[in-house]
């Protein structure tokens, strides 16, 4: 059913092959993978060209992302979908886990929790979601993240669990 409140708005997204990227990746170090992303020598996921996230700093360890929050990041009730800003901090903590990794290496998340402190809307502008590694272990990794505006406000945080996967030479080919 249309009213005559209701305003149809479209997008186009674009990606590049994500299988491709993740092959040239896994020839690199985990920092040298995100630091060709944020170049451009590698084409970002899809998942975060999708929403619209930006790399920020990449360093051994710590990763920033931006997010300028829009429309079609919004639930039903007028804000930022809670799933986009738990996907956004998900990239982050497991970036900045990735970050420390061999070449070859990988992780996967294998838990998260997330701490909703305000609503982000497209009036909050601009936010940086900022990951940092806790530990680092052979098998597991954990590392948390926090979510703020320009200003310093701190609108979420999060922790998460990583299983740091076995050398590619010990995994079968997806």
């Amino acid at each position: 059913m249309t009213t005559a409140l209701q305003t149809e708005r479209s997008r186009t997204i674009s990606w590049s092959d994500p299988k491709a990227t993740a092959r040239a990746g896994m020839q690199l170090s985990g920092l040298a993978y995100l630091e060709a992303i944020r170049a451009g020598d590698l084409a970002p996921p899809p998942a975060v060209a999708c929403l619209d996230v930006l790399l920020g700093d990449v360093e051994e360890g710590r990763v920033s992302m931006r997010l300028l929050p829009a429309e079609h990041h919004y639930n039903t009730l007028g804000s930022v979908h809670g799933g986009v800003i738990a996907t956004l901090l998900d990239s982050v903590m497991g970036c900045a886990v990735h970050s420390t990794l061999p070449p070859g290496q990988a992780y996967t998340t294998l838990e998260i929790k997330v701490n909703y402190v305000r609503a982000v809307t497209d009036a909050t502008g601009e936010v940086t979601a900022e990951g940092r590694l806790v530990h680092g272990g052979r098998r597991s990794a954990v590392a948390e993240a926090t979510l703020t505006d320009a200003a310093g406000r701190l609108y979420a945080t999060a922790s998460t669990t990583c299983l740091v996967l076995e050398p590619a030479a010990g995994r079968q080919e997806r």
